[in-house]
Formats: C-alpha cells, sequence, structure tokens
C-alpha cells in the first residue's frame, strides 16, 4: 500500500514525508536532551548542602560537574560567586538561568512549523491533484475516463493521499510539541526553584552578605 501512496501522492507527497521524518528526529532528540536535563534537584540540592556544611567546596563542584543538567550548572555558578554577596549570587544565577533557557527550547520552533506547514502542505497537494483532474476533464471532455492511463481517478487519489498525509502528520507533530513545553517548563520550574534555594545556602555558609 505504501508504495502505491507514494506513486500516487504525486510530488508533495515526498515533501510531505520529509518534514514527517525530520520532525521524529527533532522530537527524539529534544525528548532525549530533556531526559538528561531532568533531575531530582531535591536530592541534588541536599547533597551540594551538606558537603558545603563541611566547607568541602571542591567536592560540591565536583558534584555540580558530575551531574548534568541546567540545574547543576547553576547550582555551580552559585558556588562560585558565593564570597560576592547575596545580590551578586543571585544575579549570576539568573543570568545562568536566561543562557540556559535557550538550549532547552532550542529546535521547538522548528516543530511547530512542521506541525503547521504539514496540513498546508496537503492541502496544497489536494488543490494539485484537482488541478490534474480538471485538466484531464479538459483534454478528453466526454471521453476523459475514470481509470486507466491519465485517468481522472488520479488526480482524485493525488488530492485524497496528500489531504491524508497533511493531516497524519500534523496532528503527532503537535501532540509532541506539545509534550515538550511541558517538560520543558517542568525542568525551567525545577530551576527556579533550585536557584532560590542555592542562593540562600551559599550565602548562608560564610559567604558575605549585602547589606
Amino acid at each position: 500500500m505504501l508504495p502505491t501512496f507514494l506513486t500516487d501522492g504525486g510530488p508533495v507527497i515526498w515533501l510531505i514525508l520529509i518534514a514527517a521524518a525530520v520532525a521524529v528526529v527533532v522530537f527524539i532528540e529534544r525528548v532525549l536532551y530533556c531526559h538528561r536535563s531532568q533531575i531530582n534537584s531535591a536530592e541534588f540540592l541536599n547533597g551540594v548542602r551538606n558537603v558545603l556544611k563541611r566547607d568541602n567546596v571542591v567536592e560540591a563542584i565536583s558534584i555540580c560537574d558530575a551531574t548534568p543538567g541546567p540545574v547543576a550548572r547553576l547550582v555551580k555558578t552559585a558556588i562560585l560567586n558565593r564570597d560576592r554577596g547575596r545580590d551578586r549570587v543571585r544575579e549570576a544565577v539568573e543570568e545562568a538561568g536566561l543562557a540556559e533557557v535557550p538550549q532547552l527550547e532550542e529546535r521547538l520552533n522548528l516543530l511547530a512549523t512542521i506541525a503547521q506547514l504539514a496540513p498546508l502542505l496537503g492541502l496544497l497537494g489536494t488543490v494539485i491533484g484537482f488541478i490534474r483532474m480538471f485538466m484531464q476533464l479538459q483534454q478528453q471532455g466526454l471521453y476523459a475516463h475514470i481509470s486507466g492511463e491519465h485517468s481522472l481517478t488520479e488526480g482524485i487519489w493525488q488530492a485524497l493521499i496528500c489531504a491524508a498525509a497533511g493531516i497524519a502528520v500534523a496532528i503527532p507533530v503537535h501532540a509532541g510539541y506539545n509534550y515538550l513545553v511541558s517538560r520543558i517548563n517542568k525542568i525551567v520550574l525545577d530551576m527556579e526553584r533550585a536557584a532560590g534555594e542555592i542562593v540562600n545556602i551559599v550565602t548562608e555558609n560564610g559567604g558575605p552578605k549585602s547589606p
């Protein structure tokens, strides 16, 4: 059935399939990135707090380096700026957080674009299919055939296949985009909570506080 669809769908079906393949690759890459980025921030911060209570800054930084994800990088930034005052620590953590968010959202716009373009490509294929059908009608008039070579059904098949393919691609891509946005929002929320907590931790462990 698939070879028939590829043959009868016309050139637009290939554009839809390429868009679908790109979407699958981007989705898998982003899911893996989010999986690596999301950690148990509460457990991680408890470990860092216990190490800092022993004034073992080197070990705390080593824990951050060994832990993947933006939360660990924010915590490391706070530790490195711990002697510069509470306000400066907060500013450094906020700047680091602003730098992390674009990395989390990278290529999401591509998924959103594919979700929007796929049905439009399907519509384009549909229109081309009907144009093809009416051209046959114009050329053959009353002698136009329903089946066989250069028949009216070729244009109809192209129209239907492209429309269905465009919608079939757009639905899962849009769902995948929303899923990734939800995952990223959870990671950003973890970053915000961790940022507030690590500022308190490092300033409570001997760092000079701003007046």
